[in-house]
């Protein structure tokens, strides 16, 4: 069986159907005695109506029961089995299971049928024995890292394993998801290694952020660094210098990894990124009062803000006073608004794409500029609009549904265009790389065939009309006067 075709193969196929369970109720030793004779590491756990309602491996009983000094015949599996049971469904792919395997950090995924009914296990094992070659032997790799060189060759498989499951078929969503996934592990593992070498205490008083793209988690192959790092007003000037310090050994050492950095200097060993939590809330309410080009970018920039690592409740304070000072300024986000709408989608009078006249990129158009930066801006600024922050674009276009700012057929085309352009961009930046050539957000239009050529010239309509309706609803028109 080839490489390529191990990720396509169904759940259903391969997982195990006969379940061995046991009750909330017994005893772990009782449930230990089971898992001894039938030779296995893991039991489900039933309810009293039959219904599983989590899982108990041999890890639990490791980590919870011999660690944790509890009696195995007295503590009851309830107390320690882990709950929810996390689950794929049979028609998924094993892509999708060792997605979440990675994600959560576990060795076995329950299987469920069309009523949600757990039908089946499928673990880890079962899996390498198919395909060596997964997102979560790369995870796995991450955890054992002993230094940035380890990192470095890690972030370089990472780019690798990207190519190969593009060329599988896997779905660009879930690419993304995945490119997002193993960033943010490379750099959590960096901060752990960063911590343990010579700053232990890093994170009690400062949260580090990750903005842009990196924020939303919809990163592609082409991404630099753009990050922040809040610190606690309390600091006092010595935890400040050793934050400062931190700082520049964290950007040295994710430049060093292959993580470029930001040709803006948005990364957190420039002062400008680096502040106390009081001083950042004073430059959001100074880039409201003065909405120049700069400050909406900053702001803009700031609004897609996630922490990473570190008291995550300084990021939450200071996203609550963005909130609220958005809601009290819908100037500002006019001007947002309008900041958007001076990137029109490049298409000619009588519908034709119009690509890129001189410089490196001759015959091609820019994806993020062409669409991509229309539809994630504008989306963000809707969003604020109506008091939320948080999540990726697909998240907030299902917020503004709910909300009545979008309707669904709107939601529908606007989603359609976006997944559109971020598989063109992140197919054209995978064959890029494949070939050692530049990646960037360019492509030939050229190069497609008539229907992608047709679904790409859709894809930018929608976005034009987009920019029309964020005209409208944030009245742009008046605005100009």
């Amino acid at each position: 069986m080839s490489e390529e075709a191990t990720f396509f193969l169904p759940v259903k196929d391969y997982c195990h159907r006969s379940l061995i369970t046991c009750s909330t109720s017994d005893s772990v030793k009782s449930a230990a005695e089971v898992m001894r004779d039938k030779g296995i590491s893991s039991l489900i756990v039933c309810d009293e109506q039959s219904k599983p309602v989590g899982i108990m491996t041999d890890r639990d009983l490791r980590s919870k029961v011999v660690a944790g000094g509890l009696n195995p015949e007295i503590v009851t599996v309830e107390k320690v089995m882990t709950a929810p049971v996390i689950s794929v469904h049979e028609e998924d792919t094993l892509f999708e299971v060792l997605y979440r395997m990675s994600h959560y950090r576990i060795h076995r995924v329950g299987v469920v049928d069309d009523q949600d009914a757990l039908v089946g296990i499928i673990n880890e094992s079962d899996i390498i024995r198919l395909q060596n070659r997964s997102p979560q032997r790369l995870l796995r790799s991450i955890d054992e890292a002993l230094n940035v060189a380890d990192l470095k060759t890690i972030h370089q498989e990472s780019e690798q394993l990207i190519i190969f499951l593009s060329r599988s078929g896997v779905r660009t969503k879930e690419l993304v998801r995945l490119i997002s996934l193993l960033n943010d592990q490379i750099a959590d593992k960096l901060i752990a290694l960063l911590k343990e070498s010579q700053f232990p205490d890093m994170g009690r008083l400062s949260t580090f952020l990750v903005l842009g793209s990196e924020g939303r988690q919809e990163q592609t192959l082409k991404t630099d660094q753009d990050n922040a790092i809040i610190i606690a007003d309390e600091a006092s000037p010595e935890v400040v210098a050793k934050i400062e310090a931190f700082s520049q050994d964290l950007i040295a050492s994710l430049i060093e990894i292959g993580v470029p950095e930001c040709p803006g200097g948005i990364m957190a060993k420039n002062p400008f990124w680096r502040r106390k939590l009081g001083d950042w809330k004073a430059a959001v309410d100074s880039w409201i009062a003065a909405p120049s080009g700069e400050n909406i970018l900053n702001f803009s920039m700031f609004s897609d803000m996630r922490s990473l690592c570190g008291d995550s409740r300084l990021a939450s304070e200071l996203r609550a006073h963005i909130v609220q000072r958005a809601e009290e300024n819908t100037i500002f986000l006019a001007r947002m608004a309008a900041n958007v709408c001076r990137f029109p989608p490049p298409i000619g009078m009588f519908g034709q794409i119009k690509t890129e006249k001189s410089g490196d990129h001759v015959g091609m158009i820019d994806l993020k500029k062409a669409g991509i930066f229309a539809l994630t801006e504008g989306i963000k600024t809707l969003a604020l609009n109506i008091g939320v922050l948080e999540g990726s674009t697909h998240d907030k276009i299902d917020m503004l549904v709910k909300r009545a700012v979008l309707s669904q057929a709107q939601a529908e085309d606007i989603e359609a265009s976006f997944n559109l352009l971020t598989f063109l961009r992140l197919r054209g930046q995978v064959n890029s790389a494949a070939a050692g050539r530049e990646i960037t957000n360019h492509i030939y239009p050229g190069s497609l065939d008539r229907v992608e050529k047709g679904r790409l010239k859709l894809a930018l309509d929608v976005v034009h009309s987009f920019q029309g309706m964020l005209n409208q609803y944030f009245q742009l028109d008046m605005l100009r006067r």
